[in-house]
């Protein structure tokens, strides 16, 4: 195979296929448009994709393969992971769609960490169906974390809004255990560099929501904003990075504050992701930044309760891989420049 620099190879996971993963992957890459910037391998079985995709009345060519070498670029291609038949019903929570789900997760990430693949896009999946002896992590992204360089962060983008989270899968009883100056610190950094590395703002401007109702309001509603979140944010603005804050998170979109930030960053999950996905409208997605290769997934789930029904949104995931493609290109360009400085001048000595 050879590879034009033009062509991005973009590994899919398949995700939960009782789902509505398949059919928004394949609704994707049935415009053809997309071979034109693109070429996708889809990690899961050419039989049943190609069983898939007759169901949604879906035209588009499935080129099937058995190893990554044999990728046929501008064309979709569906790596063989395993050869057996499934059996898939819609809507159906299922161990042993589960394991599947995690099959193609797992071929797709070692072909991302090989340099196979040049960017990851990942379809829902299940956390209830998904556990298994060499398999325990909550979702996505733990996984990645575990076996990518780097520290992940999940970083919710948009053209109009993006939304960094300081914590994500924490329940809310134990948000105050885990909020620390060292982990603000760490986070607003990498949000920080993200912005300048993958989506070519040079001097970001970062907000932070406070933690409690009004942030605090001077203690009188809990102390942590005082004691931990203000600090960190004087301590970090004195490193360079300009970040703002803590606001109250209730005020703080209706406002329209956020429009004046590159970034928010959000103290937990639902205090980023309610506003994230009102004002998204459907196109958000979800950016694991902080990693040395760039993975991204539309904002939903698996959407069980639709599934088989030929009725999926395919937007959020068409964002997740353009976005995935943008990323990717101006981290190259980045990396370039960086590691290469006399590049970046045109005089001549």
């Amino acid at each position: 195979m050879v590879k034009h620099s033009e062509n991005i190879i973009v590994g899919v996971s398949i995700g939960d296929m009782n789902g509505i993963g398949p059919e928004v992957i394949l609704k994707t890459f049935e415009d053809t448009r997309m071979l034109d910037i693109c070429t996708p391998v889809i990690f899961a079985n050419a039989k049943i994709v190609s069983f898939l995709k007759r169901n949604y009345n879906l035209t588009a060519f499935i080129q099937g393969i058995d190893k990554l070498d044999q990728i046929v670029l501008g064309k979709i291609n569906v790596l063989n992971v395993w050869r057996e038949g499934v059996n898939l019903e819609n809507g159906k929570l299922d161990e042993e769609i589960g394991k599947y789900a995690i099959k193609s997760f797992q071929a797709a990430t070692a072909a991302l960490k090989n340099n196979q693949i040049d960017v990851l896009v990942t379809a829902p999946i299940n956390k209830y169906n998904i556990q298994a002896d060499d398999y325990k992590f909550a979702g996505h992204t733990d996984y990645l974390n575990e076996q990518l360089e780097g520290e992940a962060l999940m970083f919710m983008v948009h053209e109009d809004i993006k939304v960094g989270l300081i914590t994500d899968h924490i329940p809310i009883a134990e948000l105050s255990k885990h909020i620390n100056t060292t982990l603000i610190e760490k986070k607003i950094n990498t949000i920080n560099h993200s912005l300048i590395a993958d989506f070519k703002i040079n001097k970001p401007k970062i907000a932070v929501l406070g933690l409690n109702p009004h942030s605090g309001d001077n203690g009188v509603i809990g102390k942590e904003d005082d004691e931990i979140v203000k600090p960190s944010l004087e301590k970090i603005f004195k490193s360079g990075i300009q970040v703002f804050g803590p606001f109250s998170a209730d005020s703080f979109f209706g406002s329209n504050q956020y429009k004046n930030y590159d970034a928010v960053v959000a103290m937990y999950h639902d205090q980023g992701l309610i506003p994230f996905k009102t004002l998204s409208f459907g196109e958000g997605v979800n950016f694991t930044a902080g990693l040395n290769k760039v993975r991204t997934s539309p904002d939903h789930g698996t959407g069980f309760d639709i599934a088989g029904k030929n009725i999926a949104n395919e937007s959020s995931f068409r964002e997740a891989v353009y976005s995935a493609i943008d990323i990717y290109k101006n981290r190259m360009e980045y990396n370039e420049l960086t590691h290469n400085p006399l590049k970046k001048g045109t005089g001549k000595v």
